[in-house]
This record gives C-alpha cells, sequence and structure tokens, in this order.
C-alpha cells in the first residue's frame, strides 16, 4: 500500500506544535511559500518529523512506503502529543503499528498512543497425562487420569490518561475430551497507574509470587499492590485470596501419612477467602544476575484442614500461613540460566516447604519464529508452602522429582510446549509421573 505527500501531511496535525508559528523558513525549494502544503511541510520539517533529499527538494508527489510513513509516525510519538490532536497520531498509529513493530519502536509505547482500547488474545490446548501408583485397602494399582483443555483467552487494555490504564481477562474453557464448554468469565480486572519508578494496581490483579518465579503462587486475587524501582525493586501487595483455587491434591485414598484429615475425603471450606499480606524485595535482572527474598503472610479459619498443616489433635488450631520465599538466577552471557528457589510455610508441620531448582538453554519467543529452548530441573514441591505454582506439568502438588521441558516457537506468534515429569508424592511415597503438552496461539 502506497501513500502520497497527502498521508505525510496528517502526520503534521499531531506534532503539537502551532502550524502559525516557526522559527525558520521551509527549506524545500519546490514547495514555495504560495504553495498549499506550505505550513504543514514547514511544520514537519521543524519538528524534525521530515528531513527532505540532498537537493533541497521534498517531491511531494512521491509515493512513499509503508515503513517510511511509519518512519514519520514514530517521530511524531516522540513529541508527546496531547489535546485534540493525538487522536490523529492515535488512528496513525493503529494503522502503522506492524510496521512501527518493526521498526523497533516498543509495544508498551505504541499502545500508549494507540486506539482507547487494546485487544490481544491466546487460544492455548493443553493436555495432561499423569500416572500415579496407589495403594487401597493394602492392594497396589495404578491411577491413570488425563485431560484436555481448550482455552481462549482474551485481554483488552483500555489507556484511561498518560498515567493509567484498565487491563482485564476473559477466559472461556472447553473440555475436549467430554466435548463441554465452560463459563466465559472475568479472571481479571485492575487499574495500573505508572509513575516513573511507581507502579499501582488496584482491583482483582494477577498474583505472582515473583522473587521466587512463581513457586508459591500464580494466581489472581482481589486487592492492591505498589511497585517501586527498577533494578532494585520493592513490592507490597494485600487483599484477599480464595483457597478454592489452591493446587492441592485432597481427594486420594490410603493416605498413610497421620496428618491427613479425612482418608479419602474431599475438603469443605467454610472461610476459603484468606486475607494476605506480603512484601518482596529483589535486586537485577532475569536477563543477568538475580536475587530476592518475599514474606507473604495468609489469614483464614480453613488453614488448619489442609492435610498435614497439624496432627489430627491439634486440627484447625490456627488460622494463619506464614511462608518465607527467597529466589535467584544467574545468566552465563546468553544462552544458560542456571535458577533455584525455596519456600518455608513456618505455621504447617507436614508437607510444609518447596524448592526448585533449573537449568536452561536457550528459549522460544512466541515473536521469534523458529527460536526454541530446553531445560531441565528438580522440583520439590510441598503442598503447604506452594499453594499454586506456575508449573504447567504439576496438575496436582505434593510432588518431587525431575522434569524435562522443551519449547519451539515454529511461526511467528505460535508457541509449543512439552514436559515430562517422574517422581514420588510426598503423602504416600508412590511413584508419580506426568506428561504435559501445550499448543497456543497469539493475536
Amino acid at each position: 500500500m502506497k501513500k502520497s505527500v497527502a498521508a505525510a501531511l496528517a502526520a503534521a496535525f499531531v506534532v503539537g506544535t502551532s502550524a502559525t508559528t516557526f522559527a525558520a523558513a521551509n527549506p524545500f525549494s519546490d514547495v514555495p511559500a504560495g504553495h498549499w502544503a506550505y505550513q504543514s511541510v514547514a511544520k514537519l520539517a521543524q519538528a524534525g518529523v521530515i528531513e527532505g533529499y540532498g537537493d533541497n527538494t521534498f517531491r511531494g508527489d512521491r509515493n512513499i512506503t509503508r515503513y517510511e510513513m511509519a518512519q514519520m509516525v514514530a517521530k511524531a510519538m516522540a513529541k508527546n502529543p496531547s489535546g485534540v490532536t493525538k487522536a490523529d497520531l492515535d488512528r496513525l498509529a493503529a494503522e502503522f503499528r506492524d510496521e512501527l513493530d518493526a521498526l523497533g519502536v516498543r509495544v508498551a509505547e505504541l499502545e500508549k498512543y494507540a486506539d482507547k482500547v487494546v485487544w490481544t488474545g491466546e487460544l492455548r490446548y493443553r493436555y495432561w497425562a499423569t500416572k500415579e501408583d496407589t495403594k487401597i485397602d493394602g492392594h497396589k494399582s495404578d491411577r491413570k487420569t488425563t485431560k484436555n483443555q481448550l482455552q481462549m483467552r482474551l485481554f483488552p487494555t483500555a489507556t484511561v490518561n498518560d498515567n493509567w490504564k484498565l487491563k482485564a481477562r476473559m477466559t472461556a474453557s472447553a473440555d475436549m475430551r467430554d466435548d463441554t464448554s465452560g463459563d466465559f468469565k472475568l479472571t481479571y480486572g485492575y487499574a495500573e497507574g505508572t509513575y516513573d519508578k511507581l507502579r499501582i494496581n488496584i482491583g482483582k490483579i494477577p498474583f505472582y509470587t515473583n522473587v521466587d518465579d512463581g513457586l508459591v503462587m500464580d494466581d489472581y486475587m482481589s486487592g492492591a499492590q505498589i511497585i517501586y524501582g527498577d533494578k532494585f525493586k520493592v513490592a507490597l501487595t494485600a487483599g484477599r485470596w480464595n483457597l478454592d483455587n489452591a493446587n492441592l491434591e485432597l481427594d486420594r485414598a490410603g493416605y498413610k501419612d497421620v496428618y491427613h484429615f479425612v482418608t479419602g475425603d474431599t475438603l469443605s471450606l467454610d472461610d476459603a477467602a484468606a486475607s494476605y499480606q506480603g512484601i518482596e524485595i529483589s535486586y537485577g535482572s532475569r536477563d543477568d544476575f538475580y536475587i530476592g527474598a518475599g514474606y507473604h503472610h495468609f489469614r483464614s479459619d480453613d488453614f488448619g484442614k489442609l492435610p498435614g498443616y497439624y496432627k489430627t489433635t491439634k486440627r484447625n488450631s490456627d488460622k494463619n500461613a506464614n511462608i518465607w520465599a527467597v529466589g535467584a538466577s544467574y545468566n552465563f552471557g546468553g544462552d544458560v540460566t542456571l535458577a533455584g528457589a525455596f519456600a518455608k510455610n513456618q505455621k504447617a508441620e507436614a508437607f510444609e516447604k518447596a524448592y526448585t531448582i533449573s537449568l536452561d538453554y536457550k528459549g522460544a519467543n512466541r515473536k521469534n519464529a523458529g527460536s526454541w529452548g530446553i531445560g531441565a530441573a528438580y522440583r520439590y514441591v510441598g503442598q503447604n508452602a506452594s499453594f499454586a505454582p506456575t508449573y504447567d506439568v504439576f496438575n496436582t502438588t505434593n510432588k518431587k522429582g525431575f522434569e524435562v521441558y522443551v519449547d519451539w516457537a515454529p511461526l511467528m506468534n505460535t508457541y509449543v510446549k512439552l514436559n515430562y515429569f517422574k517422581g514420588k508424592t510426598l503423602d504416600t511415597k508412590e511413584d508419580t509421573q506426568t506428561l504435559f503438552g501445550r499448543v497456543s496461539w497469539f493475536f
């Protein structure tokens, strides 16, 4: 698609300078003072949006490419326009979004000046196949489970002003095995304010324990979060989190563990919404060297009901979970990253700790077709310290063992991942293994 000087002149009205005040004359010999485009061309030249040719001509009747036009839009964006002139740049930025991205203009900066509401999304398919040895009435048997999930996720981002945005995620799921569909629901929705190094999130916000890279939590909660800093960062979070979202195994029959509160039964929660307050302090970047520590305090009447939280004589005697976590990672000059994390719940008497160590080579980037990565990890995930960990292969927690994985971006905005875990359950001490696969398409 080609555009002539008329399209280029549209950029003149978004530079943010009055068209009637110029300190210098128009530099182009082929645009005389009486030309209909004189004012706009002079304005573009003075603002540095256009440069013309070496012979001091503008050549306004020549068609320009989309990339040339995108360069003009990028320069106009750098002027930080405001008021009524911003609407013109909104339309131009939306029209030339792909070219601006290819020219290296940051997507975050582009969205700041693009349409008021930007929609992105993901369609993903995930598959789990788990096999576990169990003992029921003294007899050993294999328990095999599979899960097929198709999920559509939509991410609207609305710009309120230069400092505030509204972000949300809407999710619909379907069970491919049973050919059933779930409800379309709001997963999260919150206001995000950015003031230099300060970021504020308020509403139903992402709840991710960053210092341990999601070992303790990767979920959502109702509350508020304040994050300050750049390389050195402090994050304060408070609100309420629903225990129904905990990634726990509660209905396994034949527990040998004396801590299990009712063998073979399921958990009935009376106070599912636990109050939460937490702090995380970190230094560095995960692209280089990173280290951090965090403290997470939960309070609910139902913590005493969790398997292994207290011995049967002390069940329901406490309402608190106090979890300390630390994490670190180091990148060896480019492709290889070593990372580790540890978490412990000081209130629980069993399954009270979790830790992981991983070694990764490269890694797939969905925007870079052909990129790939491999990795291996040892994970020990006690469910009373790791309530909802980020690991896809763990459809339930309370396990320890080795995990290997590979990911690949065969096409742009396409992502494929395969994981295999083999280990033992922490409660029954039996063998367990899980095969996990994922395919995602982004738009």
